[in-house]
């Protein structure tokens, strides 16, 4: 055995340490430092989070992905302080995330339209909502990936929040009243006035059509067929469809009784007459 190179090599390893030792030590102080600045911003982000009353699935799992990449940070910056390569993890680091997302991209972009919505809060769970994407229902359940309706047919949809939270929502809970409005159809021999009147009168006697705004009643165009005459008229969103569909009803009604004709459409079919020459075949 050479003792000469034995001895030598324990003296650079014990040069090594010695040079390595400030790094390490600085390395060390910004572990703990770390630590306390990673727990002071997550209290922080908590109490943000609480401020505005995000939902608890949703601030779980947020907390979760920002305690991980602040460690992380953390560990890198310790690690290039202490002296170590860091380069090449880091580039592994980023082709695998880069794979995994390729490979996700539907379900992370129905992820982030969740984290959207779960944050704006464009609806709740209750809401009656219709989208440009083709969902219309009150809303069951909001996931992370999909949001749970019933539909009018008392089906249960299931639709992506990626493309349900880039689409244009109409939520018809969130409003205090709504406007219904309805056209009707009348001959030209129909006195306008007198059938405006008319179903102002039932509009008026009605007590849940709101008086602001004022309902009216308009002519919306001049057909070959008749007159179209448009009802417009507010009431309160907890009873605006029995309003609208017991309204109708008591307007046809009251106008038949004004002797209003509504147009209709005859198709008559002229047949082939036989000749009265012509003897019929048995």
């Amino acid at each position: 055995m050479n003792w000469f190179s034995v001895e030598r090599s324990l003296e650079r390893l014990v040069d090594s340490v010695v040079v390595a030792l400030p790094k390490i030590a600085v390395g060390f102080f910004i572990l703990i430092v770390g630590r306390y600045v990673i727990k002071f911003a997550l209290k922080f982000i908590d109490s943000r989070f609480e401020k505005r009353n995000v939902d608890r699935s949703i601030r779980s799992f947020l907390k979760s992905i920002i305690k991980f990449t602040l460690y992380g940070l953390l560990l890198l910056t310790v690690a290039s302080t202490m002296g170590i390569q860091t380069t090449s993890f880091i580039a592994a680091l980023s082709a695998f995330g880069l794979a995994v997302g390729m490979a996700l991209q539907g379900s992370l972009s129905n992820f982030a339209g969740g984290v959207l919505i779960l944050l704006f809060r464009q609806f709740d769970v209750g809401d009656y909502i219709s989208s440009a994407a083709g969902a219309t229902g009150t809303v069951e359940r909001i996931d992370l990936l999909y949001t749970t309706m019933i539909d009018d047919d008392g089906i249960r949809v299931f639709t992506p929040n990626g493309p349900l939270a880039n689409s244009v929502i109409k939520n018809f809970t969130k409003i205090a009243s709504r406007r219904m409005q309805f056209t009707l159809n009348v001959s030209y021999d129909t006195n306008i006035k007198v059938a405006r009147e008319a179903v102002l009168s039932v509009l008026k006697a009605d007590e849940r059509i709101l008086d602001k705004p004022m309902p009216e009643v308009v002519v919306g165009d001049l057909k070959e067929t008749g007159i179209t005459l448009v009802v417009r008229a507010w009431a309160k969103r907890e009873v605006f469809w029995a309003t609208k569909n017991e309204i109708s009803e008591q307007v046809k009604n009251i106008l038949d009784g004004k002797n209003v004709v509504f147009p209709q459409n005859i198709v008559k079919v002229i047949g082939d007459q036989p000749n009265a020459d012509e003897t019929p075949v048995a």
